[in-house]
């Protein structure tokens, strides 16, 4: 699925953008959701200045937030012909952190009720190592997947072995 600039958050998207992020001082989720997807001529100057690469497009990417410094989350356009909730969640961190954080948006419902966001999954998620979500997140996550319920660590491990070279597909972009 090519980007858009119509194209709506999907309904579990949209509610998990409503809900709290608490950063907690650092212990807690650095995430900052946007209210729709990053237009396509902002995706694709973002990409390009990321990558240093001018002859690509940020088409396969579909932003809907970032983290305080700037490094964005977003569903990355790889299954073709699916839908976006069956999409990977990734993040592409303003110092170069990349990393699949989880398979589809039922995974990532999952990521955020177990109070990790998308630059800690790639950078520093540890089990219990971060403060607890929000309820609402859980009550989202039981909502949208009530049957894909695993922890942040099972999240990502799963990503991380159904996609293992995103960082070097992303790598190879860049110039």
């Amino acid at each position: 699925m090519k980007y858009n600039d119509d194209l709506p958050f999907p309904a579990a998207l949209a509610a998990a953008m409503a809900a709290p992020f608490d950063y907690a001082d650092g212990h807690g989720v650095d995430f900052e959701p946007f209210p729709a997807f990053l237009s396509v001529a902002d995706t694709t100057d973002w990409f390009q200045a990321w990558t240093g690469n001018h002859e690509i497009d940020g088409s396969d990417f579909h932003v809907f937030g970032q983290d305080g410094t700037g490094g964005y989350a977003a569903f990355w356009s790889v299954r073709p012909g699916r839908p976006l909730a069956e999409q990977p969640v990734v993040f592409l961190g303003s110092e170069g952190e990349t990393g699949v954080v989880a398979r589809d948006l039922g995974d990532f419902l999952w990521l955020l009720a177990d109070g990790c966001g998308p630059l800690e999954a790639v950078t520093s998620y540890a089990p219990g190592g971060t403060a607890p979500a929000p309820p609402e997140f859980a009550e989202i996550a039981e909502r949208f997947a009530p049957d894909r319920r695993r922890s942040a660590g099972a999240v990502i491990e799963l990503a991380a072995e159904e996609f293992p070279d995103f960082e070097e597909t992303v790598m190879e972009l860049c110039r």
